[in-house]
Order: structure tokens, then C-alpha cells, then sequence
């Protein structure tokens, strides 16, 4: 590894990481991927500031795995977390597995490199008292729910700030907890004060725009007299998760600190609702949460960091969240981590999006599903196959589109392109192995 980037000496090559991960964020939702309805003003300007991607997915159509996937840099035909909940052998009541003390994470990365770390959100990969909680996974500071059905009240009764269990006795008419993402947000403001003088990471699983779909103080929208409670709570939450990315730069340029700091913002999969003639939060994508259509998995994101990144630039380029973890790794000038299924997209960042080489073009993404059963899914080039398996293992359905012509996925070429579908059928049973959490017997 090369002691420095651009002819900067190390220390400089070092930047503050923060990776701010939305929670249900629509990739049709932001003003700059071509909403319309909800205002977005910080998250546009962030794009101006940054590289926006078109083709950026999540490590899987819902909550846990794609954390697990950000966080590890291993997929979901490899990584312990696959889905919410285990198939077998899951923690009880609900089935829910944790890292292992064998799960290496950015975080744990990022502390050899002399970083300190921090996390206030939604952590989802980690029950209390196993080795999966964030303390045990690389993380100085933590703040926030560990469980991530607990994340579902916005009012919690207590939240988790590193293994201590931090009570909110009921207040106010309405008897109840404060309104947990405020308390996140300014935690993490505090944090980046705090750690303003050195090299930082700080994640930022925030829990908006989730449901339920309640907010404290709704924002005005005027000649929206149709939209529903929801809708309208929703766009708040939007607003909300605008606004507050905008403390976060303000306080960067404050702290001048903005220009050594790598800012990733996006979304852990796609909108859970399609919201469509209100928000059209897929945008032209087909499904949503928890499918592996593109509108489950492909996500915006936003990257910033000034000097490194050119500002006001689209890149085309398809990544994912496996690359994450190798990604800091060669910023950082840490040892490429060893079983990650990701490649650094550094050379991305960098601006050299239009012949970039080609392990981007030639590699192959891999996805698992298993809210309606288990599903498989890979994109190779403009190629993407989906397939259904059933309990026994048997293939009951298989799909294959050309993104290039049919971002929508609306035709399937799979009895048009024989060979082609054959042998992403065997990428899909090559990309797989087993787990005794989520046992699926495939031929």
C-alpha cells in the first residue's frame, strides 16, 4: 500500500469517515435523484458538493443483513446476518442473530488505524450481551437501540448508550418518551465536537424515515389538502432527515473540519412504500423493501470528501455496500481486508468514472431475500437474474433483464437468453454458502 494519495503525506490522506445511513429512504425521494414533492434542499446541496451515484446498492432488500454487509464487507451469500430473522437456531423471542467475535468490522479496521469511533442510531446486528453488540465491534461510543423492532417506537421507554441501559421515565400530556431520533442527532453533534481534533469515524444509522410514520412538529405543506396522515407525516420525516444532514455540514465548516472528512449519505434499501402519484419514492425502479427488484436494493448515495471527490459530479458506475470497509481501508492506507466480498472504489471517487478497469465492469454483485421465501438475485454488467427457490430447493421461477434498455425490469429475456440465464443460475449456487441460520439446500 502506497504511504499517500495525491502526493499528500499520510496523516493528510486520513480523513474524518462518516457514513450516514437512512432507514427506508426512497432512492426517487431527494430532490436531486428527481423528486418532486418533498423539499430536500440540504441533501441537494450536498450533491452539488459531491459525487452522486445512479447505480449504488444496498447489501440487501431490508434492515439487518444490509447493515451486516456495510459493516463486514461480506455479502449475503457469506455474511452471518442474512435477514431479520433466523430460519433455525435464531435468539429468542423473535429468532435474531448477532455478530460473531469472528465478524470483523470497519470499525474494528478503522481502531488499528489509530481512529476513534462512534455510533448513535439503529445498530440491528447485535443483541444485548452478545458478541454482536457495538462496543465488542470496534465502536468507543454507542448510543441508540440495539434491537431493531425496538426501533419502531420514536418514543422509547430507554435506549442503550454503550451497555448501559439508559431510562426515559414517561413526561408531558401524552405520557410518554422523548423523540429518540432528536436525541441521536444531537448526540452526534456532540460526538463531532468532541472529536473534532482527531481522526474520526462516526456511523450514523439513523432510524427516519421507518415506520411508524409520526414526527413530533409536521411541516407545512400547502395545496397538499389531499395527502393522508402518513403522507404528510412521511414528508416530514424526509424534511427532517434534510434538515438535520444540514447541521452536520454546517457543523463541519464550523469545526473547519469539511474538507477532511469523507461523508457518505444513503439508505439501508428501498422505500417501503412505493408512495407512488404522492412521493414516487422508487422513482422508475420496480418493488420496494424487502424485494430484490432494483427498487429494494439500489439506494441513493452521496459522497463528498473536497479535495478528493470532484465536487458536482454522476457517476454511472455500479458499486455496493461490500465495498465500504475496503474502500476506507485503501483511504486510510490499512491493509486490504481479507474474506470481503467488496473492491475499493476509490479510483471512483477520485473522478475516473468514464474507463474505470475492469473489476468494475466484469464483477458480480450477489443478493439473498427471504421475506417471500428465498430469493436470489445477481447483476453481472447490465445483466440481472432473479430467482425463486423453495423450501425443498427446487428453482420455481427465474428471471433476467437488461437494465441498460429495461431499468423498470419488465421484460424477461430469461427464455430468449438460454446460456446466459444458465450460467448466472450457477453464479447464484457458486455465490452461496450455507449457514445453519438460514438452511437452504440448493442444486
Amino acid at each position: 500500500m502506497n504511504s499517500s494519495l495525491n502526493g499528500k503525506k499520510k496523516d493528510a490522506a486520513q480523513p474524518n469517515v462518516i457514513f450516514i445511513l437512512c432507514d427506508d429512504l426512497g432512492y426517487g425521494d431527494p430532490g436531486c435523484y428527481g423528486g418532486t414533492s418533498i423539499p430536500t434542499p440540504n441533501i441537494d446541496r450536498l450533491a452539488e458538493q459531491s459525487m452522486r451515484f445512479t447505480q449504488c446498492y444496498a447489501g440487501a432488500p431490508v434492515c439487518a443483513p444490509s447493515r451486516c454487509v456495510l459493516m463486514t464487507g461480506l455479502h449475503t451469500g457469506h455474511c452471518t446476518v442474512r435477514d431479520n430473522f433466523a430460519w433455525a437456531e435464531g435468539l429468542p423471542p423473535e429468532g435474531r442473530v448477532s455478530l460473531r467475535h469472528d465478524d470483523i468490522t470497519v470499525a474494528e479496521d478503522l481502531k488499528r488505524m489509530g481512529y476513534t469511533t462512534g455510533i448513535t442510531g439503529k445498530w440491528g446486528i447485535g443483541e444485548p450481551g452478545t458478541e454482536g453488540i457495538p462496543n465488542r465491534k470496534g465502536f468507543d461510543e454507542w448510543f441508540g437501540y440495539l434491537n431493531q423492532r425496538h426501533a419502531h417506537s420514536y418514543f422509547p421507554t430507554y435506549l442503550w448508550k454503550n451497555q448501559e441501559r439508559i431510562e426515559f421515565p414517561p413526561a408531558g400530556d401524552e405520557g410518554r418518551g422523548p423523540y429518540s431520533h432528536d436525541l441521536i442527532v444531537n448526540y452526534a453533534l456532540d460526538y463531532i465536537r468532541r472529536s473534532a481534533g482527531d481522526k474520526f469515524f462516526l456511523y450514523l444509522p439513523w432510524c427516519l424515515p421507518h415506520e411508524p410514520y409520526e414526527i413530533p412538529a409536521q411541516y407545512a405543506y400547502p395545496g397538499k389538502d389531499t395527502w393522508s396522515a402518513e403522507e404528510k407525516a412521511y414528508a416530514s420525516m424526509v424534511r427532517r432527515i434534510d434538515a438535520d444532514l444540514g447541521r452536520i455540514m454546517d457543523l463541519l465548516d464550523e469545526l473547519h473540519i469539511a474538507d477532511k472528512t469523507l461523508l457518505f449519505f444513503g439508505s439501508d434499501h428501498g422505500a417501503a412504500r412505493r408512495w407512488e402519484g404522492v412521493f414516487d419514492s422508487c422513482g422508475p425502479l420496480r418493488g420496494q423493501k424487502a424485494d430484490l427488484y432494483e427498487g429494494g436494493i439500489r439506494t441513493p448515495m452521496i459522497v463528498r470528501w473536497p479535495g478528493t471527490v470532484p465536487a458536482g459530479t454522476v457517476c454511472h458506475t455500479p458499486w455496493w455496500y461490500a465495498d465500504f470497509r475496503p474502500t476506507i481501508a485503501e483511504v486510510t492506507g490499512n491493509s486490504m481486508p481479507t474474506h470481503c466480498d467488496g473492491l475499493s472504489i476509490l479510483l471512483l471517487l477520485r473522478g475516473k468514472t468514464e474507463s474505470p478497469d475492469s473489476r468494475y465492469r466484469e464483477r458480480l454483485f450477489y443478493w439473498e431475500g427471504y421475506t417471500h421465501g428465498f430469493e436470489q438475485a445477481v447483476r453481472w454488467k447490465n445483466w440481472k437474474a432473479l430467482r425463486k427457490i423453495s423450501p425443498d430447493g427446487v428453482e420455481t421461477s427465474f428471471e433476467l433483464y437488461d437494465l441498460a434498455s429495461d431499468v423498470a425490469e419488465t421484460t424477461n429475456l430469461a427464455a430468449a437468453s438460454p446460456e446466459l440465464a444458465e450460467e448466472l443460475r450457477h453464479q447464484m449456487i457458486l455465490s452461496r454458502r450455507n449457514t445453519r441460520f438460514w438452511p437452504i439446500k440448493l442444486d
